[in-house]
């Protein structure tokens, strides 16, 4: 019998059983999500992994459930603490939408992990392979995944044209999943497709002397495993610039600087920055506002932060200031006075931190 992808049932079983088989052999079991083993725990490390290395989510993911060991810790814990344990592995409406979820599903779902992949789906910030995944690897439904190693695996077997995003190379590759996905062992199955394209059929320099689908595999047989998935097209990632000015307050009992939360959504939506000027013109009548007067400043080194679209170049300036009034004023909810001499439980911006870092390590900045 014919599939809709042109593969025999026999062609999609033997697949899924090369690949279950090298699991056992040599796929990842000692992961930390793979330990006591929840949807809770697998869902945390799932949203995670989108985006970031295993190496460097682990240790996250250890001070992630050692502080919110369960959905209701999660939920009820306030959106700063949060980010906070988030801060430095980026995309941060990650960090929100998994808040946001726990609340959810402790008020519909009376604080269970749902089962069906349609309610999964419904969460904030899961999609249909996430969804798929979660449920596959902790409940070992019977659903198919397609996330970034899985579709590099799929379209250097199978010589799929196209790129990642674009509609017709991700039906194609949706259709594949489907097919071959196997209704027994899918949770094993879909770990090791996973592991396959971590540590095997990788992005460049793929190890195909020891992938369990050598023989198969259309892209090794042609030698086009450097072709597939091909590359999006590339378009010049636009430039922006910014000025980060950093009012600070020092005296024997005071190193404080000024931070602004950023709004829920959009760029560091929900975290802690610095406040934001076009032109060194501006400061004066921003520091009017906030009730401060410039005493000495001093220009950071200034440095670009990378987001997916476009490159900000951040020019830091650190403003050493008095209180107009001699009285420390109210700051607005959205401001605080962060201090220096110890670290505080707020989500902070990448590039937060590191002028935080360079501030810390370096007390008595040279004013000029």
């Amino acid at each position: 019998m014919q599939t809709k992808t042109n593969i025999s049932a026999d062609s999609a079983k033997k697949f899924s059983q090369q690949v279950v088989t090298w699991y056992h052999q040599q796929g990842r079991k000692h992961l930390p999500w793979q330990q006591n083993k929840t949807p809770y725990r697998v869902w945390v490390s799932e949203i995670m992994l989108q985006q970031t290395q295993v190496t460097t989510v682990i240790p996250y993911y250890q001070r992630f459930m050692a502080s919110f060991p369960t959905i209701k810790a999660l939920a009820n814990a306030d959106e700063d603490t949060v980010l906070h344990h988030w801060t430095g592995l980026g995309y941060y409406a990650r960090a929100r939408n998994l808040h946001k979820a726990a609340k959810l599903i402790i008020n519909e779902h009376q604080g269970i992990f749902p089962e069906q992949i349609e309610q999964v789906i419904a969460l904030p910030g899961i999609g249909r392979s996430t969804a798929g995944a979660i449920l596959a690897l902790a409940l070992n439904q019977h659903h198919p995944i397609l996330d970034g190693n899985v579709k590099r695996v799929l379209a250097r077997n199978y010589l799929v044209e196209g790129y990642n995003g674009l509609a017709k190379f991700d039906k194609k590759l949706w259709q594949l999943s489907e097919v071959l996905t196997p209704a027994t062992d899918t949770g094993f199955y879909t770990q090791a497709m996973m592991d396959l394209g971590a540590t095997v059929c990788t992005r460049s320099k793929p190890q195909c002397e020891i992938c369990p689908l050598e023989t198969s595999c259309l892209a090794f047989v042609s030698s086009e495993q450097a072709n597939f998935p091909q590359k999006k097209p590339k378009k010049k990632i636009p430039e922006k610039s910014t000025i980060m000015v950093i009012p600070r307050l020092m005296d024997k009992n005071i190193n404080k600087v000024l931070m602004d939360k950023r709004p829920p959504v959009g760029i560091w939506g929900g975290l802690w920055c610095f406040l934001e000027v076009t032109e060194q013109a501006q400061i004066p009548k921003l520091l009017f506002s906030l009730g401060l007067k410039a005493t000495q400043q001093l220009e950071l080194t200034a440095f670009r932060h990378t987001f997916s679209h476009f490159h900000l170049d951040i020019q830091p300036i650190v403003i050493d200031c008095q209180l107009i009034d001699k009285q420390e004023i109210q700051q607005p909810n959205s401001q605080k006075w962060y201090n220096l001499n110890k670290e505080e439980s707020v989500g902070l911006a990448a590039s937060t931190k590191k002028i935080l870092t360079v501030l810390t390590n370096n007390h008595q900045l040279d004013m000029k």
